[in-house]
């Protein structure tokens, strides 16, 4: 929220009230709670009016500090985020006070509040990270018109008048608390979300607030009150309504974050790493969850405008295996439903007659598991809309009526989650589903949630319900799914997200159109939500939109398959690779082949990020901190800390740049060609390639070629182990997964003493093929079947 007209004035109408002065600090708990007044106090007098704010300053847990301001206290409204839902905290809070200073210190956070004039200041061992000085915090009385929550409410309200024509009137002010946090000279901000813009987001206006804007605007489907910045910590503002950030745009050396209400808080979190402001940060939010290896394979949609006849379906699946492109997940979109019944969880039985049968023809038939397309919407078409009505399972508004509206199906109504009896009833035609033989579901929508003039049967706030909503959906269906196959066997194919939802993944970057530009806006989009807490992310492998031209196509396939999760999608047209001609099904085949060996390594990776909230896909900085260069990069990608990866945005035959970091990298698919870094490379790219390299000092554990699908037994196959220049006395080891949970078949070490590379197998049974060492684009192997220790010369 901008409440200035320029640095020193304030916008019309604006009324603020600054928090100045302490006037007392007392200790509780883990923290201080601080009386401030908004104007000076030279004598009792001067107590005797104007607004106090409280202000509670305070650690949760190690490395976190908490800033709570508040105006009224009353009792608060719901929902919450929830803290730490899966570990628990790790208190470690240290209290002093001086004469005019309070400190709070954490897990080499400390907190610095003044009492004349009223500041905070956070710092690390070594530096200030930032500060919330003279006049950065304050309560604001802002005219209606002026305020972003009047723009949503008229967008929200166009459609509804006619059936509600007297509205509730507007408040002639809304209050906002505001909290501004000092911006450094070069430093940078990342997150917040899912952001299809600039992902530095310096100098930009980010709004909270989830919304069905496709991938090539400022909207966003999956917002998060959340950034992380390249000065060793991030903020966590913890509110589940619209949170509005001004970073460096209203002042240009402050991100300012505004909320509508009594109450805002938000925390530092602090970090020596980026990862390690990830893992605290997913402490307090929630870990992602663990999924089963099968779920990194292909998925594969026929489109939204389908027909499922057994000449398409058997013609794609049979298609796939025969080009050595095999499919791993099988999904229906929208019209497994009849026309604007959606969603009536009811095969259209034109097409499925007997769906059971179909499902198990199909699954047997072609090793695939099975998704279909959901939504939390009921069509007044549908045949269950009249139940969902009768049993008050649908968002009211405050006459009573369902809240209905005609854009996406006809006379809309939206399933109220916070009804325990509509969750028991939407969470029954999913169980009728699961019996069917389907195995998991594309949880779309869940964006646009009213929040004017509704009530949620639990008697949430409609603003803060708004982003919440599409968490508390996705954990509906993935706690049904956890349910029927157990822990670790269930995943969700989510669109829509808020804080916590990374703890039911995976997340795909909405629609986007067919072209090497909104190629580029689904990795910025992905780089951000992974900078966000979320492990795992996706996109529409050559665009939703249109009909993606061959190059683009071989393009965007090569980056989606080294992506955390593959899918073919498409809108109007289709997605499987023959209809870009025989060659893409070769280049597709070869990708893929790739991502099926490197599963013992990708699994690892997807165990870190659900213990310790770690992304699998990760931007460049989050590894190479040091490396100012590595900030701005949004082009490229780290797929764990090993494998860099440089999609292609340019039409074969035009030159591809791309940033290799200070070390020796190695090809993986080139592995005579190297390269010393740190280096700007350009290149052109044939089209059946993706550059692809391997860090210095990397161990990785390769399945066999042609194995085929991607959950297989990954100790016992017999792994190709691949060393990469490893120094004199350097030691690197890694876990094999079993690909079964979090069961590990053993560990790999490999350590370089007096020229030789030494493999060695230790706590537990891996299969080992050959071992190979790289270096300086030369490659030694040796075989070593049925041993545990294995030599060969540098």
């Amino acid at each position: 929220m901008r409440f200035n007209d320029g640095f020193w004035l304030l916008k019309g109408g604006v009324k603020p009230a600054h928090a100045l002065q302490v006037v007392q600090g007392l200790p509780d708990g883990d923290g201080y709670n601080f009386q401030v007044s908004t104007k000076p106090i030279r004598h009792r007098g001067d107590t005797l009016a104007g607004p106090v704010i409280s202000i509670r300053v305070h650690s949760p847990t190690e490395g976190v500090i908490g800033v709570k301001i508040e105006h009224f206290k009353h009792i608060s409204p719901t929902p919450d985020i929830p803290l730490f839902p899966d570990d628990p905290p790790v208190p470690s809070a240290s209290l002093s006070k001086t004469d005019n200073t309070w400190t709070v210190s954490s897990g080499g956070l400390t907190a610095e509040v003044t009492q004349n004039p009223y500041t905070v200041t956070f710092k690390s061992p070594t530096r200030t990270l930032t500060s919330a000085g003279y006049k950065h915090q304050g309560i604001y009385d802002v005219p209606y018109k002026w305020t972003l929550r009047s723009a949503s409410n008229s967008s929200c309200l166009a459609t509804d008048l006619s059936s509600n024509p007297r509205p509730e009137a507007p408040p002639e002010y809304v209050r906002y608390i505001h909290s501004e946090l000092n911006l450094s000279p070069g430093e940078l901000i990342y997150g917040m979300g899912e952001q299809f813009g600039p992902f530095v987001k310096n100098g930009q206006t980010v709004s909270v607030w989830n919304q069905d804007g496709g991938t090539s605007s400022e909207q966003a489907y999956k917002c998060v009150p959340f950034y992380i910045t390249n000065r060793n910590y991030g903020v966590f503002i913890n509110h589940p309504g619209e949170v509005e950030v001004e970073v460096g745009s209203e002042k240009v050396s402050r991100v300012g974050v505004s909320i509508a209400g009594e109450a805002l808080e938000y925390f530092i979190i602090y970090g020596p790493s980026p990862l390690e402001i990830l893992d605290r940060y997913t402490r307090m939010t929630g870990r992602p969850a663990l999924l089963p290896a099968w779920t990194f394979g292909l998925w594969l949609s026929t489109s939204f405008l389908t027909s499922y006849d057994d000449k398409t379906v058997a013609g794609f699946l049979q298609g796939m295996q025969t080009r050595k492109c095999p499919v791993r997940v099988f999904h229906l979109d929208c019209f497994w439903m009849k026309q604007y019944e959606w969603c009536s969880f009811t095969f259209d039985p034109d097409f499925f007659p007997d769906p059971k049968a179909y499902l198990a023809e199909i699954k047997q038939k072609y090793g695939v598991k099975i998704c279909v397309w959901i939504n939390p919407y009921i069509s007044q078409l549908s045949p269950i809309f009249q139940e969902a009505v009768e049993g008050g399972y649908l968002i009211k508004r405050t006459d009573g009526t369902p809240w209905q509206w005609d854009l996406w199906q006809p006379g809309l109504g939206v399933v109220d989650v916070t009804h325990p009896k509509a969750r028991e009833w939407y969470e029954a035609k999913l169980d009728a589903l699961v019996d069917l033989g389907v195995d998991t579901f594309k949880t779309d929508f869940g964006e646009r949630i009213p929040h004017a003039n509704v009530v949620f049967h639990d008697g949430s706030d409609p603003y803060r319900m708004h982003n919440q909503y599409s968490v508390i959906y996705n954990e509906m269906v993935f706690r049904l799914l956890e349910r029927r196959f157990g822990k670790g066997e269930a995943i969700v194919f989510a669109r829509s997200a808020h804080a916590g939802g990374q703890r039911f993944p995976v997340h795909w970057g909405g629609d986007c159109e067919s072209t090497f530009e909104a190629m580029a806006e689904s990795l910025r989009g992905n780089l951000s939500i992974t900078a966000s807490g979320f492990a795992f992310a996706s996109h529409d492998i050559g665009g939703f939109e249109g009909h993606p031209p061959p190059e683009i196509y071989h393009r965007w396939v090569a980056y989606g398959l080294f992506s955390s999760h593959s899918r073919l999608h498409g809108s109007m047209s289709y997605r499987v690779p023959w209809q870009y001609g025989e060659e893409a099904a070769v280049y597709m085949a070869r990708f893929l082949d790739m991502k099926h060996r490197l599963m013992p390594h990708l699994y690892q990776l997807s165990l870190e990020g659900h213990i310790k909230g770690h992304p699998m896909q990760r931007a460049m900085f989050l590894e190479f901190l040091d490396d100012r260069t590595a900030h701005y990069l949004d082009r490229q990608f780290m797929l764990g800390p090993s494998l860099l990866v440089a999609p292609v945005f340019v039409p074969d035959g035009e030159e591809s740049e791309y940033y290799l970091p200070a070390g020796r990298w190695t090809s993986l698919f080139h592995p005579s060609r190297t390269q010393v870094g740190p280096i700007w490379i350009k290149e052109v790219v044939p089209l059946d390639e993706i550059p692809v390299w391997v860090r210095q000092g990397a161990l990785l554990c390769l399945g066999p070629a042609d194995i085929g699908k991607p959950d297989y037994d990954f100790g016992g196959v017999g792994l190709e182990v691949q060393v990469y220049e490893l120094e004199e006395g350097q030691v690197v080891n890694t876990e094999v997964p079993t690909g079964r949970g979090k069961d590990t078949a053993g560990v790999v070490e490999a350590k370089m003493e007096g020229g030789e590379i030494v493999v060695n197998v230790s706590n537990g049974t891996v299969a080992l093929a050959s071992v190979s060492y790289f270096a300086g684009g030369q490659i030694k192997t040796v075989e070593a079947k049925a041993q545990t220790t294995v030599s060969l010369k540098a």
